[in-house]
């Protein structure tokens, strides 16, 4: 149903990225000659082998974000409120190594997992560079996020070296901002439906943007349905809600923008998200008093109207193998079932 919570992923969040050209982010050279830079951040030192990672911080934004957002990936794990706001689980980390940003994650028994490189450096030398990495750390290396492009570019520059499998829970759904607000054509038929009923139901609700001062209700409103569920003590109910207090404690250094849905002097809604690319936006939350029909499809729609008109798309991440979820999501049509893959290396 589309009432149907949408919860944030617990799993990694691995990003790579690409060319730094400053103080702030200086630029390095090839893999093989890159030695310790100004302030000790990027570098791999004596040792080739190993790369040197710095903990992901509020203060990596300009950075990080000078690749995704420029980057061609609509992956919501490039978005950077995510990798942040979520380093407290996954102890997320990054690394700038031949015009490439490298970005590692620890996964089940601290494991370290990687996402694809991304950037305008070689390819190849980047993979290899992480393979011995992986291979010095005692694990094969393991990418995650691998689309079906890069599949078929590992394939080429290392061919049967990995072993690909898909993450259908993983996928990313990802549609067409103007599809989301206007809700056109039968296929829509239901959605508009919903929001009729609401909109006659509750004339006086009225859409807001989400300011700091909203964040006690906002996070209220959530724990009233942890607790109406049962699960306000669920270890994986209580990472989202650690991850998702972060986010709305530091919205404006995370770059996130989000609203709430008024009945009365009550929130019974709330949403937010931020930048994946420089033409995709990312909802990372969405929540709502699952007592009231069609609030969900009602804040879906306001809050893709209030986006700027520059995000084309707008993704709502994966649906995590939820039966709920995924009906859901798939609801709304998607322009874009974004497959991710893992890539193990087997030597």
């Amino acid at each position: 149903m589309e009432e149907t919570i949408f919860l944030r992923k617990y799993r990694l969040f691995f990003f790579w990225g690409v060319v730094l050209n400053n103080l702030t982010a200086v630029k390095l050279l090839s893999i093989s000659a890159v030695r310790e830079t100004e302030g000790g951040i990027f570098y791999i030192g004596n040792d080739r082998n190993m790369i040197d990672f710095k903990p992901i911080s509020l203060a990596d934004r300009e950075v990080i974000t000078s690749f995704t957002l420029a980057g061609d990936s609509r992956d919501c794990d490039f978005s950077f409120a995510n990798l942040c706001s979520w380093h407290f689980l996954y102890d997320s980390e990054y690394a700038v190594v031949g015009d490439m940003l490298l970005i590692r994650c620890r996964w089940g028994e601290h494991r370290p997992v990687y996402m694809p490189p991304l950037g305008t450096g070689d390819m190849a030398a980047a993979v290899r560079l992480l393979e011995r990495q992986a291979r010095t750390s005692g694990h094969e290396l393991c990418l995650v996020g691998v689309s079906p492009e890069l599949v078929t570019d590992l394939e080429r520059l290392f061919p049967g070296r990995f072993v690909f499998t898909p993450e259908r829970d993983y996928f990313d759904y990802i549609y067409e901002r103007t599809d989301l607000i206007t809700l056109s054509g039968k296929k829509y038929q239901a959605k508009r439906n919903h929001i009729n009923r609401f909109r006659q139901e509750y004339p006086d609700c009225r859409y807001k943007p989400l300011t700091s001062d909203m964040i006690p209700q906002c996070l209220a409103l959530d724990m009233q349905w942890c607790i109406s569920t049962g699960r306000s003590e669920d270890s994986d109910l209580l990472n989202e809600r650690h991850s998702m207090t972060f986010a709305l404690e530091h919205m404006d250094e995370l770059g996130i923008r989000g609203g709430v849905l008024c009945i009365g002097d009550d929130i019974e809604a709330f949403t937010f998200g931020s930048p994946v690319t420089a033409d995709t936006f990312g909802v990372h939350v969405e929540k709502a008093n699952t007592r009231i029909e069609g609030i969900y499809a009602v804040v879906n729609r306001e809050f893709v109207r209030h986006i700027p008109e520059n995000y084309r798309y707008i993704n709502r991440e994966e649906d995590l193998g939820i039966p709920g979820l995924r009906k859901a999501k798939l609801s709304y049509h998607p322009t874009i079932l974004l497959e991710k893959n893992m890539a193990v290396w087997k030597g």
